[in-house]
C-alpha cells in the first residue's frame, strides 16, 4: 500500500514537471520579434550591470586572496562588504590546504571577497567569535559573521577534497553566486548552517587550540 502512495506521488511529480515543461516550450514557441528583442536587451543590461559591478569588486580587492595583517585592518576590510569568507589560520599543513582552495576561489568569483588572518596574532578576535578549530572559515555578510566552515568535517573530513566541494559548501550559505548540479553531494545535504560542535576530528587534521 505504502509502494502505490509512493508511485502515485512520483507519478503525479513527473506529469507537473512535464506540463510545466509544455507550457515553457510553447510560450517559447509562440515568441515574436519584439520579444525575443526585449529579452535580448534585458541580458544586454544585465552583462553590463554585472561588468560594471566586477570592476567595483576588483578596486575593493576582489579577486585575490589577501592576508589581513592586523585586527584593525580585519575590520576596515570587512566594512561594506555583502559577502567576505575570512580564513583563521595558523603555519600548518591543514591550513596550507585551505589556502590553496581559497585562493582558486577568490579568482573564480569576484562577487565575494575571499581574506585570511593569522588567528595566534589575533586574541580579540578568535575569543569574540570563538574560534576553536583551525582552520575555520568564518562566513560573513553584510558585516556579521552568520556561519562557520570548521576544519574539514564538511569537506570529507580529509585534505584531499576537491575545491568543488567547498565552492558548493560556500554556495549552501549564498557566500558565493552558484550554478547547482542537478544532484546535490551527499556530503552537502542537510541543513544549511554549520555545526560549531560535533564530528570527531583528530590532530592530525586540525588543530583544536593556538599552542
Amino acid at each position: 500500500m505504502a509502494q502505490q502512495v509512493i508511485q502515485q506521488a512520483v507519478a503525479a511529480i513527473a506529469a507537473q514537471m512535464e506540463e510545466n515543461i509544455d507550457k515553457e516550450i510553447n510560450r517559447l514557441d509562440n515568441l515574436n520579434e519584439d520579444d525575443l528583442e526585449s529579452i535580448r536587451a534585458k541580458r544586454m543590461a544585465e552583462m553590463r550591470k554585472r561588468q560594471e559591478k566586477s570592476k567595483e569588486w576588483i578596486a575593493r580587492g576582489h579577486g585575490e586572496y589577501q592576508e589581513v595583517m592586523t585586527e584593525q585592518e580585519f575590520f576596515k576590510v570587512m566594512k561594506g562588504e555583502e559577502r567576505m569568507v575570512c580564513h583563521f589560520y595558523r603555519e600548518n599543513w591543514p591550513c596550507k590546504v585551505m589556502d590553496k582552495h581559497m585562493g582558486l576561489l577568490a579568482k573564480r568569483h569576484l562577487e565575494t571577497k575571499f581574506v585570511k588572518i593569522n588567528a595566534e596574532k589575533s586574541p580579540f578576535l578568535t575569543e569574540r567569535l570563538k574560534i576553536w578549530m583551525l582552520p575555520t572559515l568564518a562566513l560573513v555578510r553584510g558585516e556579521k559573521v552568520e556561519d562557520y566552515v570548521v576544519g574539514f568535517t564538511e569537506l570529507g573530513n580529509t585534505d584531499d577534497f576537491d575545491t568543488e566541494l567547498l565552492e558548493q559548501r560556500l554556495a549552501k550559505s549564498e557566500m558565493i553566486d552558484y550554478d547547482w548540479p542537478a544532484a546535490r553531494p551527499k556530503a552537502l545535504a542537510g541543513p544549511g548552517k554549520a555545526l560549531r560542535k560535533g564530528g570527531k576530528t583528530t590532530a592530525s587534521d586540525e588543530d583544536s587550540d593556538f599552542d
